[in-house]
C-alpha cells in the first residue's frame, strides 16, 4: 500500500467528479458493454462521494447513500486498474466505514458483484440475502455492523 494516498470527500459539483464519473465508467460500465450516459445518476447529488488519490491522480472512489436513520448503502466502488490488488479498496472502505460511524451510521448495506464477495468478507461483511442480478451479472447483498 502506498503511503501517499490522500481519501477525501468531494459533492457532484466538484472538479474532481468527472473523473469520478470516468473511472466508474471505465472500471464499473464498459466491462459490461454498458454506460453511465445510460443511468439516472440524480443520487450522485445528494450520495457522499469518497475518493482516494496519488500524486493528485484519481486512483478509487466509492458511494455512500443514507437508506434509512442509522444504515448506509456503500455502492458503486472502483479501483483503477492500476492500482487493484495494493490495498486501496480496503483503505477506502476503511475510511468510508469510520465516516459513517462518525456520521452516527451502524449499518453499511451493500451489493457485491459475486465476483467481489471475498474482498468484502475479508472486511467483516456478511452474506444477507440470496443471489440477485443487477446490470446482468450476479450480485450478493452484503451488510456489516459498524
Amino acid at each position: 500500500m502506498a503511503d501517499d494516498i490522500t481519501i477525501s470527500q468531494i459533492t457532484s459539483s466538484s472538479d474532481k467528479y468527472q473523473a469520478v464519473w470516468e473511472l466508474r465508467e471505465e472500471i464499473l460500465r464498459k466491462p459490461l458493454g454498458l454506460s453511465l450516459k445510460n443511468e439516472d445518476l440524480g443520487r450522485d447529488q445528494i450520495d457522499t462521494i469518497m475518493i482516494a488519490e496519488c500524486a493528485a491522480e484519481l486512483i478509487a472512489c466509492l458511494m455512500l447513500q443514507q437508506k434509512g436513520d442509522k444504515v448506509v448503502q456503500l455502492r458503486q466502488m472502483a479501483v483503477s486498474n492500476a492500482w487493484q490488488g495494493k490495498g486501496i479498496g480496503r483503505q477506502l472502505v476503511l475510511a468510508a466505514e469510520k465516516y459513517c460511524s462518525e456520521q452516527g451510521y451502524n449499518k453499511i448495506t451493500l451489493h457485491a458483484r459475486k465476483v467481489a464477495v471475498g474482498f468484502y468478507r475479508g472486511l467483516g461483511y456478511t452474506v444477507a440475502g440470496d443471489e440477485f442480478t443487477e446490470v446482468g451479472i450476479p450480485h450478493l447483498m452484503m451488510e456489516k455492523n459498524i
